[in-house]
């Protein structure tokens, strides 16, 4: 496709033609010339929206676009209901790489019960992989939205399956060749497997329900970084014991060969959370089937403290993402 504005046959035949969940709450959707969506709310519902970009990926961009805006808005209480796309592509760019990234967005939003409402399809030579970027409207009951913010002294901190996931699965996608040349082909597959636990969408659910006071997924800067964001929002100090953070051998290893640190890789899929009963809000997890973990609490001050036995060290401001490291 040539460099500007997707042409209107290519966007009825590869766009428009993959979209096909509705909603209710959705009363003005996709449609050519269409810039704008609109939604319908009831009196008691407020709106909640987030925006992302997909940068450090090309493989299932679009599956992954939707599941972290997802992901996004669940970690605020709210219920997803729409998305709006933007998805600029490299110059050159054939018609069935956009398919296919369409084709992708789709199957996740049907899946998350999500409505793909509207958005812009452009090539660029600004961009020499194609970027995906996703603004995520959702909505909450008035008085019940969770926040990054709402962590104080005495709390417990609880953390949702494992760190590191999402960097495992992009990582194993991105060399699976040179992986499968030094782990067995059967490691690897499973760490590519990993994508399927990067919906926070069911423990968000769950804790919403179940006393949680505060929720962050746990994104670029791994685990260590949206430790720093909770406790930063909240004004309040920590104190995490590193051997209770739940980690997959697979990332252990992975890690190990790339020489990069597993607590400051993205790890979507799993959830931080607070609460007044850590203990209560992990029973009510694991009736659910999702696996979660106390992890330490917040205390007064503003010291950030990993604890590892008689170890300890001061967590600092998020940095740069271990992934990029490897991929640049």
């Amino acid at each position: 496709m040539k460099v500007g504005k997707v042409p209107e046959n290519v966007l009825k035949r590869s766009v428009m033609k993959q979209l096909h969940y509705r909603r209710d709450e959705v009363v003005q959707g996709p449609g050519i010339g269409e810039d704008c969506a609109a939604i319908a709310l009831e009196p008691d519902e407020i709106l909640v929206m987030s925006t992302d970009p997909i940068t450090g990926t090309t493989k299932d961009v679009g599956k992954l676009a939707i599941q972290i805006t997802a992901n996004d808005l669940a970690s605020s209480g709210a219920e997803p209901i729409g998305v709006m796309l933007t998805i600029l592509l490299p110059d050159g760019t054939r018609e069935i790489a956009l398919k296919r990234i369409m084709e992708q967005m789709e199957e996740a939003c049907r899946n998350a019960h999500i409505q793909i409402m509207g958005g812009h399809t452009e090539v660029t030579k600004t961009v020499n992989q194609p970027v995906v970027s996703v603004t995520g409207v959702a909505k909450a009951k008035k008085g019940h939205l969770v926040t990054t913010a709402g962590v104080e002294p005495g709390m417990d901190i609880v953390l949702t399956k494992w760190i590191g996931i999402e960097g495992t699965t992009i990582l194993a996608k991105e060399r699976e060749t040179e992986l499968k040349e030094y782990f067995p082909e059967s490691f690897v597959d499973v760490a590519i497997g990993f994508e399927q636990y990067l919906s926070v969408v069911p423990e968000a659910a769950v804790a919403v329900k179940s006393g949680v006071r505060a929720m962050h997924d746990v994104t670029e800067g791994g685990i260590y970084g949206a430790l720093w964001e909770m406790a930063e929002a909240s004004g309040v100090g920590l104190e995490i014991d590193l051997k209770k953070i739940p980690i997959r051998q697979e990332t252990v290893e992975i890690c190990e060969y790339f020489d990069i640190n597993p607590y400051g890789l993205i790890s979507s899929g799993a959830m931080l959370m607070a609460a007044e009963d850590g203990d209560a809000l992990v029973r009510a997890l694991h009736q659910a089937g999702i696996e979660a973990t106390r992890i330490g609490k917040a205390v007064e001050g503003n010291d950030r403290v990993i604890m590892r036995g008689d170890e300890k060290r001061f967590l600092e401001p998020p940095k740069t993402d271990e992934l990029y490291r490897v991929l640049g």
